[in-house]
């Protein structure tokens, strides 16, 4: 249900969205926990209550323990693998569709924009369905055990991780830097579900600002106003961007 105030903010934007040429989207784990994944900042359930994100997260942490490291990521892993795009995953793919350029760049590392259909996403944290060897870094597809059951580097021996970014660790170049060039070059930004409080990432909206773009901000923790060029909407993803497509292309 989109209340008064969001609905006043989505008709000042359509007229907007419609002439903009590049649009960049930046998402968090807030538009995929509307698909049922836990956030970094929800506590840690069952058998993982014990622990916090940031104790396994970490290259310290698989150092000292691999196994438990190995078993909290492919606990993960089944999370996303249960989990399923949501009406905000694809009202960006129906966006996709309908502006000369969409740049689409994300923190989250389940996958869900590219089962939803969105193309060429800019994955700043890696993703939880590659891997990579511990040693080299480079990607790993195949892998044998070692005798305690982990998976090992066909190249060196050493052992295989998640493809990932953990605490600590930079983000991929290749992704950063295109992300901030679309960024500069964007004269319609949207921030997505994310707290706006993780570096790089989070000083991309204001780079959009300084540079002339419009700049919306879609999460529970602001209050829906605008003052032009930055809007903020209170509200779930999944039933704001929808809603604003919809708006902006009716016929469609």
């Amino acid at each position: 249900m989109i209340d008064a105030d969001v609905s006043a903010v989505l008709d000042q934007l359509v007229p907007i969205l419609r002439q903009a040429q590049h649009v960049v989207v930046l998402t968090g784990a807030g538009i995929s926990a509307e698909s049922g994944l836990p956030t970094f900042r929800d506590p840690l359930t069952g058998l993982w209550a014990q622990y916090r994100p940031e104790e396994l997260g970490t290259p310290q942490a698989f150092r000292t323990n691999p196994q438990l490291v190995t078993e909290w990521f492919a606990w993960r892993r089944e999370l996303v693998q249960a989990a399923a795009p949501n009406a905000g995953h694809l009202a960006l793919v129906a966006l996709e569709q309908h502006v000369p350029h969409l740049t689409l760049v994300t923190q989250n590392v389940d996958g869900l924009h590219q089962r939803a259909g969105s193309t060429g996403v800019l994955e700043l944290h890696g993703n939880l369905a590659r891997f990579k060897c511990f040693e080299d870094n480079q990607p790993v597809t195949e892998w044998s055990t070692n005798a305690d059951g982990l998976a090992c580097c066909p190249r060196c021996g050493g052992l295989v991780r998640p493809d990932v970014v953990w605490f600590g660790e930079n983000l991929p170049k290749h992704e950063l830097s295109t992300a901030l060039a679309a960024t500069v070059q964007s004269d319609l930004f949207f921030s997505i579900g994310t707290s706006g409080n993780v570096e790089p990432a989070a000083s991309l909206p204001g780079y959009a600002l300084d540079r002339g773009a419009t700049v919306v901000v879609n999460n529970l923790d602001v209050l829906t106003s605008a003052t032009p060029p930055l809007y903020r909407l209170h509200g779930q993803a999944g039933s704001i961007l929808p809603e604003l497509v919809r708006r902006a292309w009716p016929d469609a």
